[in-house]
């Protein structure tokens, strides 16, 4: 039985006899120390446990805290490998929290299982009753399963199996380290906690395996591949796997090296959702199928999994699905797009996916590759396509794969039917159930909130409640259902919260309650209440739950409102879908009393209705709605209402109001009021029953009243009511600016009113007309009802009119017309001799005279016209076309759209066709052109012709954004500009005379230089191509010194890119809580700039001590999009320094020559490298003298006197500590003086004299060795923080160097380079591996010489036999043993039989001797031991590629990092940074490290590299490092030599310089010639250099042909031995000037020749204790790589792969020998294992990277690889070390580690030995398959020709031992080499 059990993941559908709780409805479990991260539910218990940093929960189901376990932090760094609890970090260990990434409940084991981050990923088991921890596995390789800090990339699931242990599927990011962790494997949970094959492998083999690797080569494309793994469950046997991975195939490959800087991110990338399949009873594999999975609506896709969750299907939704109900659906939550995995957009969609429909395509896929269609298609983990192989086989739901046609890949994405779209709050997990038949799923999002999504139907999926749980903080993707499914946890960063499943409670009608379509609500009926339907007593029962909408309980009321002047009524009450109601009714009006329900025979209900007559009136006005209820006398509970509604008729104050109530109303016209009651009001009162009788004033237009003008007002009107005896007449009422003015009104009959004689104003001029407030009164207030809109104005003629078309302009209704002798606007009456001096307005042909230009713009223009001319004034016509306008004497075309009658025109110029037109005014004429419609503006328009000759700066980058001017004249002429660079128009910002700026485009063609073209109107202005604006490349930030500051910002920031120069305004932004701050910047040169830090503002929370990263970190550089936004990590904030005051007071006393001591927090931020704050401490406003500590200022004592204010400043901040009080010391009195002296006694003044100079002396010494006490702390400190900051230096850099590796192969030689370099070391054209031409007899003799070495009696003769010669030399022996196993190639299992019986009669003939038995096989002395080095050489070669090459490349890399960081001495190999005693530079050397830009020889025209050199370099070691730089991942041979390059230096102007290591700038000082440096000629930082061939010509100097012949002599002398010995006792060699004589030197003066040096000269050297300090530094920086290659070569398990066969094949032939000889001392077979495979091989490895990979080894790197070769060596060896001060270095220098190693080496030796056998059957299958792998790599032919000359040499010898041997004789050996004799020296 297949059970699942994972932490997010609960079976749905199963409810279990489990208790619900009885607390309320929302319980919270919060923490504020830590967050929390996992969540896991016990499916029986109901009990919570809560992963999180540094601590395990155990809580009750109600969330009250059981048990806590703690779990970290713990020492620990992420570089230990394995961790510290294994063996000795070479790291710093410092606290580390423990981040929980897996929290999963095993429950056969009874146990939890916890993984953290620390310790590589270590996972604990805890008691899952008190969280007691049973174990921590951590001793082996297979107990790490993740170091990365990444709380949600690992899942798992625990499949539990009879009488087997139960498998533990895990599938984890890696962060990049594929030889540690795999990514997906399966692991043994053996019952016992403690058993070390707990999480080992369920399989393992030499080449499979139960675990998946991402390749090396895939990260070594892809630095930044992973797989983030979302969710894992069990299906039909079948364990499944949701991850998130990056998409190789539209990811761009990253460039060699990496992204360059703090900000570059490689490019876009892409990722993709997979969905991963295995068997779960598959223990190889096999079955390993992904697909693609996505979803998309409207178009838009969404591929970006976020959760997911497996559960049933329901009823409902597998009937529209068309599947069997309860088969396994998959809900999936994705983001929209594929990028941004780490913060992914908001936009979201739920999916559902079917699992039939899902294994059908992964079946389909299987079916078509086993017939051979298509490929693999698994690009990541295959490296390359292999094609499917046609295996004709029945494949069905339950295959499980085979051997071959795997693992297998799907190509296209298995499609999700979208559910839920969600756009703002982002799904971040996913949780389902089914109830009674409704599937429901719950989603949780990163706004904090929780959906619930009833799914029926995948087309219909219904969004039914959305409940606020932790606004604003995001809930985890762990949610899980409690065992009964009544409750649900959610979780986030610091609360899990309880929450019912169901909030039915909430709902208060029935329509509410039915109508969200919650599938667990329903409405319990007498109960009045939602809630399940369990929850409903009697529910059963017909009509008492209803889950229906249209069966809620509906009540009809007849009548259903009455008067609030009406007596108490009988009701009639109609209730439909009610159940029984014989136990009684009781009806309820809200808040006005209840009365009994009357059933009747019919069903129906009679209550009696309250009354409000006595009620005061108006309190709830005109309408009262109450509530009827009806109560059931069985519960006491409403379970029907509705609405009954009191009118209150006289509180309606119109007519109109009146008659249109909703309700029973009548007007009393003549009374004025609104009743209910027909009989009071009579048919003689007017009553009035519709809106057709109501009195009412008729729409008539506005009401115009003129000011001043006394006349009626006459207003239509309908029904106005003739006033009774009694009753006032009629009244007009005015509101005029807050006073009301009333005027008698006449009433003509019933459909007209008119408002006396009278006149009206207002004050002032501001307004032309004034709204009224106007009604029409009777009887002194009953009010006439008006039309909707009825406006009334009063209106001045005069106001806003002053000007003639002003006038005319106005509303013709106004009748406001122009009176010339006035020149006012009047009224027709008020102008006198109006027939001839009033113009009126609208009247056809009106003009006004003498208009009047006030103003114009532009007055300059292009005389090719378009122009667009405005003019203002007055008088400028009535309508545009009576208007013409010529300007300068060109004609103007009007603009209707722009033409504001009588005050504006705006025309557009026609071209002037002169070819130099005059300035001219601007001339209008209103009709015509006679004097009185006629003027001309008093500035004359100047046509100008603009042109642009420059523009400024010349440059900017490609993304634009430059602010860039154009230089020229006449710029601002003419209406519109438009600049266009390319054809992309730049943004106009403003213009002048003499320049226009604006902002440049983006080039869509990338850099390079760009036309500009202007256009002002229609001229188009060109420059004939002499002005160019070019694009260059968008600028790049590669390093920002120091990168960090404190929070308040403004500290120095030096900040390293490119292309600097061409921003004008570069400023430094930071965001940090939401709120973004930005800084200046200012530009030094085109790589460097510097900046002000912008400061951020802390959250509630104050910065850790350790700093802070913001949210984000860039730089605005125009509109480069790049620089806005780098990595978040480049940049860290420090808390801001804080100081004390002085005391309470404020006020510090101190004497004069004290020093004053500030103290503070924060002083020194604990950050790497050598910047510190700068602080500045003024003592009266005068800066002192600082020392800077942890926690205080030491300023010098001040000089001041008196009462002086401190302030301190530092970064923008300013802190004022107090004030210092110096009081001057007191003199001795002068009546003292006088009395000593009057006293006489000079004794006593001598003796006071010498007391108070020894008081001033002592007071001094205090004070000196006070200061010297903390500059010695403070130096002290500053030691130790250089220490400290040289090894995170050598980390960052390294760092930096195994991330630019990642995108460089590693150089291996093939097989028969690394072959020839190993057994025929410095020969490169031996015969063995040439092809030679051999005459036929030769050949035939050869080849026969061949068959007899295959022969083993003779082979075993001829090598015994030319051991036993006195001339067979060392170097002999060792060609033969290379021969010989070169000959044998073919058959290497023959060659092996023959190694093993050599090895055996060496061994016989040891102890023969009487030898001691450890020194077999220690010295070559025997061709058997250089055939056991050739043998493993063949052999282990495909170990070296795959596993142990990588960590010697990494250690080789390393070491010449290391060494090249520091100088290097060119003439004698000596560096500052070395492993080797006798290679480290004695002296202190100034040096600085540069970066220059080196232009690559090839392709011409290549983009510069950044290269960091230093100043002291030589110009041939510069060049090197250049090399490397440029063709960095080629390999060494393949590129050019730095002896073949020329260096030149580019400086401005097009200067060239081409520097040499000697030329006629050499300094000289007597006989010595130093080399020339960088720093010699100068070049500084940021400079432009580039690598060109050396030219054969006399331009080269020859001296540099003798210094680098020189150098090649000497270098190939250092090559000579690589031993530290050798190096000891070498003499350096001086390589005089062959001219003058004179030594070279570089670095330091070698004086060892001359005897003493003479006195000064060596006086920089240092003590031996100090330099050799620099060893151990050196040494640390390098130890993590010396571990990662021994821990490679001691291990057993590499990269899933077994111990080689070779190693186990032969340590078991040793310990056999042993046994046979009854050799039982431990330390003899060691040390021949050490003898036979450390020594023979590794250490010529180690020492001879060269033999492996393609690459140069200096002298330097020489001396370093012979010290860890030594170390692996004595690592090896049995004998005890003594160490003593005497000791050379390289023993001291790992005398710590070498303990530590060899228990490494005898576990190794332990864990082969416990290894089962191989058999000779076994290992010969194996070496024929290697021969065969290798055959045709030799010359066999070359190879024994040379083996034939050792028989000429030893002809007789040779055939004499023949003779002897009776196995020789028995196969007539002796005839058949006088044969092949006979046959070579015939030819010969």
């Amino acid at each position: 039985m297949w059970w699942l059990l994972l932490p997010v993941t609960i079976v749905a559908g199963v409810l279990l006899s489990w208790p619900p709780p009885v607390w309320g409805t929302r319980i919270v479990f919060t923490v504020t120390d830590m967050a929390l991260t996992h969540l896991a539910v016990h499916h029986e218990t109901g009990d919570v446990y809560l992963g999180a940093v540094n601590r395990i929960y155990k809580l009750s189901a109600n969330l009250t805290q059981i048990r806590a376990h703690t779990t970290g932090p713990v020492p620990d760094d992420p570089r230990c490998y394995p961790p510290p609890g294994v063996r000795l970090c070479a790291h710093r260990l410092s606290p580390a929290d423990n981040v929980n990434k897996l929290l999963l409940i095993d429950y056969a084991g009874n146990r939890l299982v916890a993984c953290g981050s620390v310790w590589q990923g270590v996972c604990q088991l805890l008691r899952l009753e008190d969280l007691a921890k049973l174990g921590e596995p951590h001793q082996r390789k297979e107990h790490y399963l993740s170091g990365g800090r990444e709380p949600d990339a690992m899942v798992g699931v625990i499949v539990e199996q009879l009488r087997e242990p139960s498998q533990f599927f895990v599938g984890t990011s890696i962060g990049g380290r594929s030889e540690y962790f795999p990514t997906l494997s399966s692991r043994r949970l053996t019952p016992d906690a403690t058993s070390p094959e707990m999480f080992s492998l369920v399989y393992q083999d030499e080449f499979v395996s139960s675990q998946i690797k991402v390749p090396s080569d895939t990260l070594s494309l892809y630095p930044a591949f992973d797989i983030y793994y979302v969710s894992a469950f069990v299906s039909g046997g079948f364990v499944y796997f949701l991850t998130l991975q990056l998409d190789t195939a539209q990811t761009p490959l990253e460039p060699a090296g990496g992204p360059v800087g703090p900000g570059a991110t490689g490019g876009e990338r892409f990722f993709s959702s997979k969905i991963v399949r295995l068997c779960a009873n598959d223990t190889e594999f096999y079955s390993y199928v992904e697909f693609p999975l996505g979803c998309s609506k409207d178009g838009v896709e969404y591929r970006l999994v976020q959760a997911a969750q497996l559960a049933k299907a329901g009823r409902q939704l597998a009937e529209s699905l068309g599947i069997a109900e309860g088969q396994d659906v998959l809900y999936a939550a994705f983001s929209q797009g594929q990028k941004n995995r780490a913060a992914p957009p908001r936009e979201s969609l739920l999916c559902l996916f079917t699992l039939d429909e899902v294994n059908q395509r992964i079946r389909e896929r299987i079916q078509s590759c086993y017939r051979g269609e298509g490929r693999l298609s698994l690009p990541w983990l295959l490296n390359k396509e292999l094609p499917c192989i046609n295996t004709p086989m029945q494949i069905n739901g339950n295959f499980c794969g085979l051997v071959l046609n795997q693992p297998l890949g799907g190509l296209q994405v298995i499609e999700g039917r979208p559910l839920l779209q969600e756009q703002t709050e982002g799904m971040a997990s996913v949780a389902a159930y089914t109830y009674r038949g409704h599937s429901v799923v719950f989603i949780g999002t990163r706004a904090g909130n929780l959906k619930k999504v009833r799914v029926d139907n995948p087309d219909e999926a219904h969004l039914y409640e959305s409940v606020p749980v932790m606004p604003g903080e995001p809930i985890l993707r762990d949610m899980v259902l409690s065992p009964d499914q009544r409750y649900l946890y959610l979780l986030s960063q610091r609360q899990v919260v309880q929450l019912p499943v169901e909030n039915c409670g909430q709902y208060l009608s029935c329509a509410d309650c039915l109508g969200s379509r919650d599938p667990h609500c329903g409405w319990c009926v007498l109960h009045n209440r939602c809630c399940r339907e369990s929850e409903c007593p009697r529910a059963a029962e017909p009509h008492r739950f209803t889950a229906t909408l249209t069966q809620c309980v509906q009540l009809l009321v007849e009548p259903s409102n009455i008067s609030v002047t009406e007596p108490s009524i009988v009701l009639q009450l109609t209730v439909h879908n009610v159940p029984d109601l014989s136990s009684g009714v009781t009806c309820s009006f809200e808040g006005l009393g209840e009365s009994e329900g009357q059933l009747q025979v019919d069903g129906g209900i009679h209550c009696l209705s309250p009354t409000l007559r006595d009620e005061p009136p108006g309190e709830y006005g005109d309408v009262r709605t109450v509530r009827i209820q009806l109560l059931s006398k069985e519960t006491g509970m409403e379970f029907a209402s509705t609405n009954f509604v009191f009118y209150d008729c006289s509180l309606l104050r119109t007519c109109l109001s009146c008659v249109s109530s909703h309700y029973p109303c009548h007007w009393c016209k003549y009374r004025h009021t609104c009743t209910h009651n027909v009989a009071k009001c009579f048919f003689l009162e007017g009553r009035v029953n519709t809106a057709e009788g109501c009195p009412e004033l008729l729409p008539g237009g506005e009401i115009l009243i003129p000011v001043g003008v006394l006349q009626p007002i006459t207003l239509r009107a309908k029904n106005l009511p003739q006033p009774q005896s009694g009753q006032k007449n009629y009244e007009c009422v005015l509101g005029i600016q807050g006073r009301q003015q009333r005027v008698p009104a006449v009433r003509f009959n019933s459909s007209s009113v008119q408002c006396q004689n009278t006149s009206y104003w207002y004050d002032g001029e501001e307004l032309g007309e004034l709204p009224l407030d106007f009604d029409v009164i009777w009887d002194g207030d009953f009010a006439i009802d008006k039309p909707p809109g009825f406006k009334a104005l009063l209106y001045k003629c005069s106001a806003q009119r002053s000007s003639c078309g002003l006038c005319l302009k106005s509303d013709p209704r106004y009748e406001c017309g122009w009176c010339v002798p006035e020149r006012r606007c009047l009224l027709r009456p008020h102008c006198p001799a109006s027939r001839q001096n009033w113009v009126p307005p609208g009247r056809r042909g009106a003009r006004c005279t003498h208009p009047r230009i006030t103003q114009v713009l532009p007055l300059t223009g292009p005389k090719e016209g378009g122009t667009r001319v405005t003019v203002w004034g007055e008088n400028l016509g009535l309508h545009f076309y009576e208007v013409g306008v010529r300007v300068a004497g060109v004609r103007c075309s009007s603009l209707p759209a722009e033409y504001i009658s009588a005050e504006r025109l705006v025309c557009e110029l026609e071209p002037s066709l002169l070819p130099d037109p005059p300035p001219g005014p601007v001339e209008l004429c209103v009709g015509d052109c006679s004097a009185d419609y006629r003027t001309q503006s008093d500035t004359p328009f100047t046509f100008v012709t603009p042109s642009f000759f420059g523009v400024d700066p010349e440059r900017g980058p490609t993304s634009g954004g430059t602010k860039i001017s154009l230089l020229g004249n006449h710029l601002d002429a003419g209406s519109n500009v438009t600049v266009a660079i390319r054809g992309a128009p730049c943004r106009l910002i403003s213009r002048s005379a003499g320049e226009i700026v604006c902002l440049s485009p983006p080039s869509a063609l990338g850099p390079g230089p760009a036309n500009l073209s202007l256009r002002i109107d229609r001229a188009n202005i060109s420059t004939n191509g002499t002005v160019f604006f070019r694009y260059s490349p968008d600028p790049v930030v590669t390093a920002i010194e120091p990168a960090w500051s404190i929070a308040n910002g403004s500290t120095s920031l030096t900040v390293s890119g490119t292309h600097l120069l061409t921003i004008q305004e570069p400023r430094v932004r930071a965001a940090y809580g939401g709120i973004e701050t930005i800084n200046s910047c200012q530009v030094l040169n085109d790589s460097i700039m510097l900046c002000k830090a912008p400061g951020i503002i802390p959250r509630e929370q104050a910065l850790p001590l350790g700093g802070a990263h913001p949210d984000e970190f860039g730089f605005l550089l125009d509109d480069v999009a790049a620089t806005r936004t780098l990595n978040r990590s480049a940049f860290t904030y420090y808390p801001d320094p804080t100081f004390e005051t002085f005391g309470p007071s404020g006020i510090l006393e101190i004497k004069p020559g004290s020093h004053v001591v500030l103290k503070g927090r924060n002083l020194i931020p604990a950050v790497s490298g050598s910047t510190r704050l700068n602080y500045t401490v003024l003592i009266g406003g005068e800066p002192c003298t600082l020392t800077v500590s942890e926690t205080q200022l030491l300023c010098d004592s001040p000089s001041q006197t008196g009462e002086q204010p401190v302030m301190i400043l530092v970064g923008g901040l300013s802190f004022s500590p107090g004030t210092l009080h110096i009081y001057p010391e007191a003199a001795l009195p002068l009546p003292a003086l006088v009395g000593l002296g009057a006293g006489g006694s000079l004794l006593l003044g001598a003796i006071i004299g010498v007391l108070v100079a020894y008081k001033r002396k002592t007071r001094d010494a205090d004070r000196t060795l006070k200061r010297l006490q903390l500059q010695m702390d403070n130096l002290e400190s500053r030691v130790a923080l250089e220490c400290k900051e040289a090894f995170a230096e050598l980390q960052t850099d390294i760092n930096e160097l195994t991330n630019n590796m990642d995108g460089v192969k590693i150089p291996f030689l093939d097989y028969r380079t690394y072959a020839r370099r190993v057994l025929f070391p410095g020969v490169d054209d031996h015969p063995a591996l040439q092809e030679t031409s051999t005459p036929p007899s030769t050949e035939k003799g050869l080849r026969l010489f061949g068959q007899l070495l295959h022969t083993r009696p003779f082979l075993l003769t001829f090598i015994h036999t030319l051991e036993g010669q006195r001339g067979f030399s060392m170097r002999d022996r060792g060609a033969v043993a290379s021969l010989t196993m070169v000959a044998l190639q073919g058959r290497l299992d023959y060659a092996t039989g023959v190694l093993k019986q050599l090895l055996a009669d060496l061994i016989e003939k040891n102890l023969q001797n009487r030898a001691h038995p450890k020194l077999l096989l220690r010295r070559t002395e025997s061709v058997a031991e250089k055939m056991l080095t050739n043998w493993f050489t063949f052999l282990l070669h495909r170990f070296l590629k795959e596993c142990a090459g990588e960590p010697l490349f990494m250690l080789f890399c390393a070491i010449k990092q290391q060494m090249e960081k520091g100088p290097i001495d060119a003439i004698t190999g000596e560096a500052r940074y070395s492993l080797s005693e006798d290679k480290l530079i004695r002296q202190q050397i100034d040096y600085k490290t540069l970066t220059l830009l080196c232009t690559p020889p090839e392709p011409p025209g290549g983009p510069a590299v950044p290269v960091k050199v230093l100043n002291c370099d030589s110009v041939t070691q510069v060049k090197e490092k250049l090399l490397d730089a440029v063709y960095r991942g080629v390999p060494y041979s393949q590129r050019p030599r730095a002896e073949d390059m020329e260096l030149e230096w580019c400086q401005g102007a097009g200067g060239r310089t081409i520097l040499q290591d000697e030329d006629a700038t050499s300094k000289i000082e007597g006989d010595w010639k130093r080399l020339n440096t960088l720093g010699h000629y100068q070049v500084a930082d940021g400079s432009t250099v580039a690598l060109v061939p050396r030219q054969a010509s006399g331009y080269n100097i020859a001296s540099s042909f003798t210094f680098t012949h020189s150098l090649s002599r000497y270098e190939s002398l250092l090559r000579t031995s690589s031993s530290p010995e050798s190096l000891r006792s070498r003499a350096p060699i001086l390589t005089p000037d062959q001219d003058s004589g004179t030594r070279l030197w570089h670095l330091v003066k070698n004086h060892e020749h001359l005897g003493d040096p003479k006195e000064g000269e060596r006086g920089s050297k240092m003590v031996s204790e100090i330099y050799l300090t620099r060893l151990l530094a050196t040494k640390g920086t390098l130890q993590k790589f010396v571990d990662d290659l021994f821990e490679t070569v001691f291990s057993t398990a590499h990269r899933a792969s077994a111990l080689p066969l070779p190693i186990k094949y032969m340590f078991d032939f040793l310990d056999e020998q042993a046994e046979r000889r009854q050799i039982g001392d431990p330390d003899v077979r060691h040390t021949w294992k050490s003898n036979c495979l450390p020594l023979r091989f590794w250490v010529n490895v180690i020492k001879n990277p060269q033999f492996v990979f393609d690459i140069h080894k200096s002298s330097i790197t020489d001396a370093c690889l012979s010290v860890v070769a030594q170390t692996f060596m004595d690592s090896c060896s049995t004998s005890e070390h003594r160490l003593g001060k005497d000791s050379p270095s390289t023993k001291l220098l790992y005398a710590k580690d070498i303990p530590v190693y060899k228990g490494w080496v005898e576990r190794y030796y332990r864990d082969i030995t416990k290894m089962a056998s191989i058999s000779d059957q076994d290992m010969d299958a194996y070496l024929v398959e290697q021969s065969r792998q290798h055959a045709g790599e030799f010359n066999t032919l070359g190879a024994l020709g040379e083996l034939y000359s050792y028989v000429g040499r030893y002809r007789d010898e040779i055939l004499t031992a023949l003779e002897r041997d009776a196995a020789c004789r028995k196969h007539k050996l002796k005839p058949k080499l006088e044969q092949v004799t006979t046959l070579v020296s015939g030819t010969s």
